[in-house]
């Protein structure tokens, strides 16, 4: 089974102008995620804010499902709380995986965008599916992940494509979609 473990990066992120900011946390995103990742059997979902003020609403909201009234109300939205974690920064995240298995992560992250080192959803498929080292799978906010910190990533994956040419996918869908293509049962085969 393959050990994958995703975040939604907060900073450094474009916003529409261009200028690189730090994005306020969206509840649903916080919420719809952290269901689809226990949905794929993800290790742990990173929530990556480096601001205390949206670092306190995550902790509430985590706090509120894991602990307070929602872990009553709902035991299926408690059970996907339990991997979500909230680290500062993507090294954060690196570093954590490290420690929790012993290897460096393959870094991989999405974009609307190609790059030179761009993937296809089989390639990754497969890596993941054979290799032993575990997969960090990040997913910027705003308008995508500042360029430097891009150029970092071991891969990139190839803009998930729609019927036309509207293409700003809501993040909560895209990593859906995406985790459905790496870690999903392979229904074409069927």
């Amino acid at each position: 089974m393959p050990r994958v473990y995703i975040g939604l990066v907060h900073y450094p992120i474009y916003n529409r102008q261009g200028s690189v900011i730090t994005t306020a946390v969206t509840n649903f995103d916080v919420h719809d995620i952290a269901r689809t990742a226990r949905t794929y059997n993800i290790v742990a979902y990173f929530i990556i804010h480096p601001l205390e003020s949206q670092a306190g609403l995550v902790r509430e909201i985590m706090e509120y499902w894991r602990e307070g009234f929602g872990s009553h109300y709902n035991p299926d939205r408690k059970e996907a709380f339990q991997i979500v974690r909230l680290l500062p920064d993507i090294e954060a995240a690196r570093a954590e995986i490290e420690i929790a298995e012993g290897k460096a992560p393959l870094i991989v992250t999405t974009d609307a965008r190609t790059y030179p080192n761009s993937v296809s959803y089989q390639f990754l498929r497969e890596k993941a599916l054979t290799d032993e080292q575990p997969l960090l799978l990040l997913f910027g906010t705003g308008w995508g992940i500042e360029q430097s910190v891009m150029n970092q990533f071991d891969y990139i994956l190839e803009p998930i494509y729609g019927g036309g040419e509207y293409n700003p996918l809501p993040v909560r869908a895209a990593v859906a979609i995406i985790l459905d293509r790496l870690l999903g049962e392979p229904w074409w085969t069927k």
